[in-house]
Parts: structure tokens; C-alpha cells; sequence
């Protein structure tokens, strides 16, 4: 051509959509109780483990105490064994009672075996608790000496469960479904988007940036949604089932959690008292093994009465170990029920 013009050009765009309806404050506080609902179940993953870890230390001292147990019975049946086979080799008594005495030594030396593989598997699982490889693991206070103070408080408040991690989760995530009610509903109204498009132009590279050479512009648009074959009807209807569901979960979980405080605190005084009647009977047994003991090696009774007495005497000290086990682990449950005790 004759003439020719060559223009220089910079422009920048910016857009602001105008949440006139709430779309975008209702769609942040549904990211947000999602956000707070993540870190519950974090502190929830936490909970379970230290209680998870706290049980399995009480088994594990479980199986040192039965194992103990175990082996006092098999050095004290051992002596019973050689009494008997002296006194049978002296024509006292038969062989039928070295036998008997024999089934004795062998029980308890079977149950020390088995007693020494769970209690390896056992150091095993605490160690992976613990995040480490498996190994042994080092003993603190044995399972008698485990302290029971201070003692659960009658009439707890039922404020101490909003601190249970599972219940603050239900609550956040009832939270973000009722926001997003408020999303799905937003899209039947008008989107309005503000356009500004500022800059320079000129025919000149060095008036480009002169005052002369600005440029602006400035657009609203407004769309509302006319035809979409039900389908923001379908979605507020989505997310309204989701906040029902949500209202539901939360209630179950409140009730989830009365629920486990009733069966934890009825377990320890159960288990208190079944404790007590087992130490009792360990008493009993104890001293029945005793007496018929003394009255073997009297020589007025035979082997037989021996060989109950100290079956229910080991069964009774082996019962009474689970049951001081039982009584921890209840304890244990009450922690965790509690969203982390009774202390406020």
C-alpha cells in the first residue's frame, strides 16, 4: 500500500465475578469444615494409637506375669515329681502316681512354651506400634504394680465428649454438606462477571507508555442459566440428601459415643469386682494346693488330690492375671471413649 501505519499494543485483562449470591463464600466454608474434618481424623488416627499402644503394653505384661506364674509352677511340680518317684521307688507309692505328677511338670513346660511365643509376637506388634522393626521390647512396671489412680469420678459430664475427635469430624462434615446446599442453590441465579481491559497503544514505540497513549475498557456480563433440564434441581436435591446423611452420621456418632462411655465405665466396675472374686478364689486354690500337698507327703492321701488341687490352683492364678488385664483394658477403653480421659 501507499502508506502503512504500524501500531505498538499492551494491554492487560482482569475479571472479577461478582458473588453477589454467596456461591463462592458458601463453596470456602465447605473447603474449610473439610479442612478442620481432615485434622480431626488425624487426631483420631492419634487417639487410636495411643490407646492401641497402651493395650498392647498391658497384654504383653499380661503374658510376662502368666509366664511367671508358669514357671514357679514348674519348678515347685518338679520337687512334687521327685518326692513321688522317691517314695515310689521305695514301694510308697505306684507308678501311677509318678505318672500323674509327670502330667503335671509337662502342662506347665507346655504353657511356658506357647507363653514364650506370644509374648515375642507380642514385642513384635508394640514394636511396630511404637514405629519401629521388630524386637524386644523393654519392661516398665509389671501388671501388678500398674497404677489405677486416680480413680474414674462418678457423674462425668457429658461436655467432655465434644472433645472426641470422631464426633468433631461428623460436625465439620455436617458443616461443609449444609454449605454446599447453598452452592447447588446459587446456580439458578445469575452469574454477573466484570471485565476491565487497561493499557497502551500508540504508533510510536516511544509514546507507547506516554499519557496520551492509555487505553481502557470496561464490560458486565450477566448469564442466567435458562434451559438445563433439571439438572440444578437434581444437584440441590444431591447435596440437600448429603446434608441428611451428614445430620444422620453426626447423631449416630453422639450416640455412638454415650454408647461407649456406658459400656466402658460398666466394664471397669464389673471387671473391678470380678477381679476381686478371682483373687479370692486364687487364695482358695492356693491353699487347697497346700493342704493337699502336706497331706500327700503325710502320706494320707494319694496323687490324685495333689494333681486337682494344683490344676485348679494354676487355672485360678492364670484367670486371675487375665483379670487384672481386663481391668486395664477397660480403663484403656474409658480413655478413649472420653476423647482422651476424664480430666477436663
Amino acid at each position: 500500500p501507499s502508506y502503512s501505519f504500524t501500531f505498538g499494543r499492551v494491554t492487560g485483562t482482569a475479571a472479577w465475578d461478582l458473588d453477589f449470591w454467596g456461591k463462592y463464600r458458601r463453596a470456602s466454608e465447605a473447603a474449610r469444615a473439610n479442612l478442620l474434618a481432615s485434622e480431626w481424623a488425624r487426631q483420631e488416627v492419634n487417639a487410636t494409637l495411643v490407646a492401641n499402644v497402651a493395650a498392647a503394653c498391658f497384654q504383653l505384661r499380661e503374658l510376662d506375669l502368666e509366664l511367671d506364674i508358669s514357671q514357679r509352677a514348674v519348678a515347685s511340680r518338679k520337687e512334687s515329681l521327685e518326692l513321688t518317684k522317691t517314695l515310689e521307688e521305695h514301694g510308697i507309692n505306684s507308678i501311677l502316681d509318678v505318672r500323674q505328677a509327670e502330667q503335671l511338670v509337662y502342662t506347665a513346660s507346655a504353657q511356658i512354651a506357647d507363653l514364650e511365643r506370644r509374648i515375642a509376637q507380642q514385642e513384635n506388634l508394640l514394636s511396630i506400634l511404637l514405629g519401629n522393626n521388630p524386637a524386644s521390647v523393654s519392661r516398665g512396671l509389671d501388671l501388678v504394680g500398674q497404677p489405677h489412680t486416680p480413680q474414674v469420678p462418678a457423674g462425668l459430664p457429658s461436655a467432655l465428649l465434644e472433645r472426641r475427635p470422631d464426633i468433631r469430624q461428623a460436625e465439620q462434615r455436617l458443616i461443609a454438606a449444609n454449605a454446599r446446599i447453598g452452592v447447588a442453590r446459587a446456580a439458578f441465579f445469575p452469574s454477573i462477571l466484570l471485565t476491565a481491559a487497561p493499557g497502551f497503544q500508540s504508533s510510536a514505540l516511544t509514546n507507547l507508555f506516554s499519557g496520551s497513549a492509555g487505553l481502557w475498557s470496561f464490560a458486565g456480563t450477566i448469564t442466567q442459566p435458562i434451559f438445563t433440564a433439571g439438572r440444578i434441581r437434581s444437584s440441590v436435591r444431591l447435596a440437600e440428601a448429603q446434608q441428611q446423611e451428614a445430620v444422620l452420621t453426626y447423631q449416630q456418632a453422639i450416640q455412638g459415643a454415650f454408647r461407649d462411655v456406658s459400656d466402658a465405665l460398666i466394664a471397669y466396675q464389673k471387671n473391678q469386682e470380678f477381679r476381686t472374686q478371682q483373687e479370692l478364689l486364687a487364695r482358695s486354690a492356693q491353699d487347697a494346693a497346700q493342704l493337699s500337698e502336706m497331706r500327700y507327703r503325710a502320706g494320707t492321701t494319694n496323687y490324685l488330690e495333689v494333681l486337682t488341687n494344683e490344676t485348679n490352683y494354676l487355672s485360678a492364678d492364670l484367670g486371675l492375671a487375665q483379670a487384672r488385664l481386663n481391668e486395664l483394658l477397660s480403663l484403656v477403653q474409658i480413655y478413649k471413649a472420653l476423647g482422651g480421659g476424664w480430666q477436663p
